[in-house]
C-alpha cells in the first residue's frame, strides 16, 4: 500500500514547523534580554509548531477522521497570564502560513490556534491511523542553539509506516570523521521514510531528495557511536562500558533530539545507545519518525533485548532497559555486549 499522499503532507507540515522554529531560535540567539532560563522562547516555537503541524494536516485531509498523539495540549495557554503567549503563538503561526502560502486560509484566531494544538490529544493505539508529533525533539538544543527535530511519524493499526525529521540545524554534510570539515556547509536536512520504499535526504530549502543507507561497518573497533547531548537523558556510564567490550575506539558523538537517528541513517555513525533513568517510560513521538527513517536505511532498530519497538500501545513504549539502533552487521556483536554489560551491571549492585 502507498502512502505517498500522506508523506507529501507530512513533508509540507514539518518543513513548515520548521520555518517557524528558526524564525524563533534566530530571535533567541540575538537576544541579549532572554536568559537561557526563560523558557517563553521554546514555549512558544513548542506550541506554534504543533499548532502549524496539526492544522496542515486537516487541511490535507479535511474529510478523513483526524488522530494525533502529540506532546503538547492547550491547558498551560488557557490560564491566567498566559494570553500574550497564546497571542505571540498565533500571530507566529499566522506568519508562517503567510509566508508560505500553501494554504489560502483567513488569519486564524488564538481558539483555532488552541483548536489546533489540542487536535494532539489522542492516545494512539493498534486499529486506526494516527500521526504522531514531536514538535520539538530536543528542546535545550534548541535554546543552546543546537540539534533538534521536528518528528512527524504516521501509524496504521499500530505500525509506523512513514516518518519525516526536519532537523534545521544538522549539515547537510556528515558531522562525524574526515567530512565534517567538507566544503558543503549547508545546514538544514529533512529527511523522509515510508514503509518500503528507503528513506531519502533533501535540504529544507528544497533540494532534490537523495537515497541515503547506514553504514557498512562491520568491525566495531571501527563504528562510531552517537549518545544523547544531555547526560541526563542516557545512563553514559553503561554507554563507555559497552563501547569498551566492543572495542570502540572513537569518543561519542553526542547531539540532542532524534537529529541522531537521521545522522545514522545517512551513516555518519554506526551505533546509538540509550539507557534512560530507571523508572522513565519512553513516549512513542521521541522515537517514531526516527525508527522508520533508519530501518528504511538498512538499519536496526530495537529495545536492549532485541525485541523490535512496539508503537501500538497508546503513547508509551514498552521496553526492556533501553534502545539499541545500529546496522544489521553490527547489531548481533552489539546486543550481545549490551546483554553481557547489564547483567554485570545488576550483579555489581
Amino acid at each position: 500500500m502507498s502512502y505517498d499522499k500522506e508523506l507529501a503532507a507530512a513533508k509540507k507540515a514539518s518543513s513548515l514547523a520548521a520555518r517557524l522554529c528558526l524564525k524563533v531560535q534566530k530571535a533567541l540567539l540575538q537576544s541579549d534580554v532572554q536568559s537561557k532560563n526563560d523558557k517563553s522562547p521554546v514555549t512558544v516555537a513548542d506550541y506554534g509548531s504543533q499548532a502549524l503541524v496539526s492544522f496542515a494536516l486537516q487541511k490535507e485531509f479535511p474529510s478523513e477522521p483526524f488522530s494525533l498523539v502529540a506532546e503538547e495540549d492547550s491547558k498551560d495557554l488557557r490560564q491566567d497570564g498566559a494570553q500574550e503567549t497564546l497571542e505571540r503563538i498565533t500571530k507566529l503561526v499566522n506568519e508562517t502560513l503567510a509566508s508560505d502560502g500553501a494554504y489560502n486560509t483567513c488569519t486564524l484566531s488564538t481558539e483555532d490556534v488552541i483548536g489546533a494544538i489540542d487536535g494532539g490529544k489522542s492516545e494512539g493505539g493498534s486499529h486506526g491511523r494516527h500521526w504522531v508529533l514531536d514538535p520539538i525533539d530536543g528542546t535545550k538544543g534548541f535554546v543552546r542553539g543546537d540539534q533538534y527535530a521536528i518528528a512527524l511519524a504516521l501509524l496504521d493499526e499500530g505500525k509506523v509506516v512513514l516518518g519525516v525529521l526536519a532537523c534545521p540545524n544538522l549539515p547537510l554534510a556528515s558531522i562525524v570523521g574526515d567530512n565534517q570539515h567538507s566544503s558543503n556547509n549547508e545546514v538544514g536536512c529533512l529527511f523522509f521514510a515510508q514503509v518500503g520504499a528507503g528513506t531519502y535526504m533533501q535540504s529544507l530549502s528544497g533540494s532534490l531528495p537523495v537515497k541515503v543507507q547506514v553504514t557498512a561497518i562491520a568491525n566495531s573497533e571501527e563504528a562510531s557511536f552517537f549518545e544523547s547531548y544531555e547526560a541526563a537523558h542516557s545512563n553514559r556510564d553503561l554507554s563507555s562500558f559497552i563501547a569498551k567490550k566492543l572495542g570502540v575506539k572513537a569518543p561519542p558523538v553526542r547531539i540532542d533530539s532524534q537529529a541522531k537517528y537521521g545522522a545514522l541513517s545517512r551513516g555518519d555513525g554506526a551505533i546509538y545507545l540509550r539507557f534512560p533513568r530507571k523508572g522513565y517510560r519512553e513516549k512513542i513521538w521521541d522515537h517514531a519518525a526516527g525508527s522508520i527513517v533508519v530501518t528504511e536505511a538498512g538499519g536496526v532498530v530495537t529495545d536492549a533485548a532485541g525485541y523490535p519497538l512496539d508503537f501500538s500501545k497508546g503513547k508509551h513504549l514498552n521496553l526492556q532497559a533501553g534502545i539499541i539502533v545500529s546496522n544489521q552487521k553490527l547489531m548481533p556483536a552489539l546486543l550481545k555486549a549490551v546483554k553481557e554489560s547489564l547483567e554485570e551491571q545488576a550483579s555489581s549492585l
